[in-house]
């Protein structure tokens, strides 16, 4: 299968750019500019692309290639930074853009160009920058332009060489994945190979030749990405795996016992299921900082399957749903800065008393995640449970973290999922939950005073996690999750609702 290497500059939207690319039924993965030359013909990619970055090109610690890199012979498709980077080793020149442009900007394409085959000339395109192209490098030319940047998209045509000022990732730019797939598709002669389809066929070989008849115990942590990691697991090597369900304590209302029922009666696996709540809590306990919490989380975790792989026997294989996100978020695919730890990431311990780690997922994307899990045969009900982090409720109770405080959100989430699911709103609000603010406010009820906790509601639309929009949900609706909350669930006065996207905020809120 051939593959796209995708060089990491930093930039905001870089998961973004590989999401696009797969969509468009290419592999690709994200790796860091800083990528050796040796690395990259190992990779062995059939086209590069470099991202946006926030550098400035032209200052002196700016990030770097080697120049060798465009003497491969390969298609290269430079976003924004990745443009100016391009011409600026190649001999041209940047500047300080006299008017920057942000958000959507009008663009206007020569109609000459492989790249906008199939375009109309005119249309919106998103643009995040300061920097502009100067002067082009030599056997370059200008294939679109927009009212203050000359060279908003420029070729080399006879090199495969392609450079846009603006982001065709970013769903604003109205055709941006068809330009993505006229690179691909058109320009570097790239087919349609990457599907579930093959990918599950693929993996299930892969973890086979990999586990042969070693034994394998599987970190479930009730939500999809483990599922569909024991479904894959499962298919590959039968009964060698062993599932581990920990109840933590910090599932969310009826979770436990929900999620044993559907993994043993709709595959038939072997489950353990470990009531750990006492550990996980005492070690907790005073416990405020969020990474803090997720590490203790993601150690204790594999201590528990320490202690229960010494009762199995021979465990050869941790198994754990880390995925693609997960792992560049933790500042392991590429340049893009740590946005926050994953339990399955960088909560791991040093000394791990297991043969290996696998993680059968740890290329795929959330909704590619989804489409595995069907592609499985797993249950709907399954596949398209709401999203559901490893820590759990540790990270959507803000503060320190206790059995009363665990009890009050668990029932107010409840029934916020519930009255979502009652609006038919449970498949376009991709994910949606309550959060325990750390917040003490004075209220009435009936004639006392009260002083009690705010709770957050928090639903956010979006297509791969890497961006999301706040989901604007009806004012009725608001109003009756409200109204029941507070008259249903004990200590909480204040309902606030969450109107931030997807940066600048997390989705979740630790």
């Amino acid at each position: 299968m051939k593959k796209v290497l995708v060089l990491d500059f930093g930039g905001q939207y870089n998961l973004l750019v590989a999401r696009r690319v797969r969509e468009c039924g290419v592999y690709c993965e994200i790796k860091p500019y800083s990528m050796s030359m040796a690395d990259i013909r190992a990779f062995d990619p059939a086209a590069i692309i470099f991202t946006g970055g926030p550098a400035t090109v032209f200052e002196a610690d700016a990030p770097r290639l080697d120049p060798e890199i465009f003497e491969l012979g390969l298609p290269i498709l430079g976003i924004c930074y990745g443009q100016q980077l391009m011409i600026q080793e190649l001999g041209g020149s940047c500047r300080r853009a006299e008017v920057r442009e942000y958000g959507k900007v009008e663009l206007t394409h020569s109609g000459e160009s492989e790249l906008f085959y199939g375009i109309e000339p005119t249309s919106v395109y998103w643009m995040s920058h300061g920097v502009e192209v100067e002067t082009i490098a030599p056997g370059f030319c200008a294939i679109a332009h927009t009212a203050n940047c000359a060279f908003a998209a420029i070729e080399n045509r006879e090199r495969k060489l392609y450079g846009v000022q603006f982001h065709p990732e970013v769903l604003h730019t109205i055709h941006g994945t068809k330009i993505l797939k006229n690179f691909l598709y058109r320009i570097c002669g790239l087919g349609n190979e990457w599907t579930m389809a093959n990918y599950a066929s693929d993996a299930i070989t892969e973890c086979r030749a990999k586990i042969g008849s070693g034994s394998v115990l599987l970190a479930l942590s009730g939500g999809v990405d483990s599922a569909v990691a024991a479904a894959l697991l499962y298919r590959a090597v039968g009964d060698q795996l062993t599932c581990i369900f920990v109840d933590h304590g910090l599932l969310r209302k009826n979770e436990g016992d929900e999620v044993e029922r559907a993994m043993k009666d709709t595959l038939g696996m072997n489950i353990i299921r470990v009531d750990a709540h006492e550990r996980f809590l005492s070690k907790l306990f005073g416990v405020t900082e969020p990474e803090r919490k997720r590490r203790i989380i993601g150690e204790e975790f594999i201590r528990v399957f320490e202690a229960e792989a010494k009762k199995i026997g021979k465990v050869d294989f941790l198994a754990q749903g880390t995925i693609y996100p997960d792992v560049v978020e933790s500042g392991m695919g590429g340049k893009s800065n740590v946005i926050k730890s994953h339990h399955n990431v960088g909560g791991l311990p040093d000394c791990v008393d297991f043969k290996e780690i696998i993680e059968p997922l740890r290329r795929l994307f959330k909704d590619e995640v989804r489409q595995l899990g069907m592609e499985l045969g797993l249950p709907e009900a399954l596949v398209w449970r709401q999203p559901f982090p490893g820590p759990g409720l540790a990270i959507r109770v803000i503060g320190e973290i206790t059995e009363e405080k665990l009890a009050v959100l668990r029932d107010a989430d409840a029934i916020f999922r519930e009255e979502i699911a009652k609006a038919g709103l449970d498949r376009s609000v991709n994910q949606y939950f309550a959060v325990l603010t750390d917040l003490r406010s004075v209220g009435v009820m009936g004639d006392d005073r009260t002083y009690d906790y705010t709770l957050a509601l928090r639903a956010v639309e979006t297509q791969d996690f890497m961006t999301a929009d706040w989901s604007r949900l009806p004012y009725d609706l608001l109003d009756t999750v409200s109204r029941r909350i507070v008259g249903e669930v004990k200590h909480i006065n204040r309902i606030c609702y969450d109107i931030t996207s997807k940066p600048p905020a997390t989705v979740e809120w630790e």
